[in-house]
């Protein structure tokens, strides 16, 4: 009998949990375009109250989050400043220039996390020939910095920045509670200088759909406008809210088990020939492995798919492991020896 896959391509690949199947099931349902899903309308308050907001609205997906937000804070030809390796340039499809239509401006960052200094010299002064300077971009965590968390003190450094280039301020926090759970943190220390946040309920809080845009009323009614023209009104929503409580109300916290998880698995991956991995910059939930010493990122990938595991693919060298709620510490032992059997075999080591 073949041993079960074991996932560990990303947190997007939770399922939701038994509460939350009956939470949909039981789910007192409305219609939500026109405002009247109680369900949603209780998960928009309890997201507004939980981060620390005046307002949150519900949408299908983290992308369509920050694309309504970027269409709320922009128009065409406005300027956003975000750093090269964004999550918003590298996996939505382009839909900040596409459709937003606004220009994007990298700066210099460290782990994904722009630097102070590095925005102040990035704002250019009013200029006919410029684009119009207008926002501020964060991620975090930072996928592409490795799971990276934003060191409050930077962000604050950051923040007043913005503040003094006239620039508002939006927060990629596709896995924000990771981020707070990271440094001991409420969620409300990482929302409270800023003007607008996203939350993917996706990720490690295992919906199986579902964002929320995050600001105040006012920009959530503007916002409410936008997701309209994206078409992602919504009839009864309320099955999709069902979860999002579930979330909220159980499992936020538990995110320390993935960060405990991803910590053993990198430590113990590290002393695997092939594998070459930053130990101490494991922070969350995502594990990278340089896998050159074994050969192009792919083909690693495709070894491990023969033996079971899953992962993602980073291209050229290197390849992501994320930890989520439905891998247990078995399974990360068994992920370590089938990767230590990949890189025997593709290394030519007797195994």
């Amino acid at each position: 009998m073949t041993d079960p896959t074991i996932n560990l391509r990303s947190d997007t690949q939770t399922l939701p949990t038994d509460r939350m199947r009956r939470a949909m099931a039981e789910a007192e349902l409305g219609d939500e375009t026109y405002g009247e899903d109680p369900t949603v309308l209780r998960l928009e308050a309890m997201a507004a109250e939980r981060l620390g907001m005046e307002a949150a609205l519900l949408v299908i997906s983290g992308t369509m989050a920050n694309l309504v937000a970027l269409m709320t804070h922009c128009r065409p030809s406005d300027e956003v400043f975000l750093d090269r390796e964004a999550h918003v340039l590298w996996y939505e499809s382009g839909g900040l220039c596409s459709v937003a239509g606004v220009v994007p401006t990298v700066v210099a960052s460290q782990r994904g996390h722009i630097l102070p200094d590095a925005l102040d010299a990035a704002v250019r002064p009013p200029n006919i020939h410029y684009p119009r300077p207008r926002l501020v971009w964060l991620e975090n965590t930072h996928n592409r910095g490795g799971g990276s968390v934003m060191p409050v003190d930077r962000q604050r450094a950051v923040e007043q920045v913005a503040r003094e280039r006239g620039l508002a301020i939006h927060l990629d926090g596709a896995r924000l509670f990771n981020a707070a759970v990271a440094q001991g943190l409420p969620a409300t220390e990482l929302t409270r200088g800023v003007d607008t946040a996203i939350v993917d309920l996706s990720k490690g809080l295992a919906c199986p759909l579902g964002a929320l845009v995050l600001g105040s009323r006012e920009f959530i009614a503007e916002a409410r406008f936008r997701k309209r023209i994206l078409g992602g009104g919504m009839r009864q929503a309320g099955v999709i809210a069902a979860c999002g409580i579930v979330a909220f109300e159980e499992l936020t916290e538990r995110l320390a088990d993935d960060h405990r998880r991803a910590r053993a698995l990198a430590e113990r991956l590290a002393d695997i020939p092939g594998y070459t991995v930053d130990v101490g910059g494991v922070e969350t939930n995502m594990v990278y492995a340089d896998v050159s010493a074994l050969g192009a990122s792919d083909e690693v990938v495709a070894a491990l798919r023969t033996e079971g595991l899953v992962v993602s693919n980073r291209p050229p060298r290197q390849i992501r492991l994320v930890t989520h709620l439905q891998v247990t510490d078995e399974m990360v032992d068994e992920a370590l020896r089938r990767m230590a059997r990949v890189a025997d075999k593709l290394a030519g080591r007797p195994s």
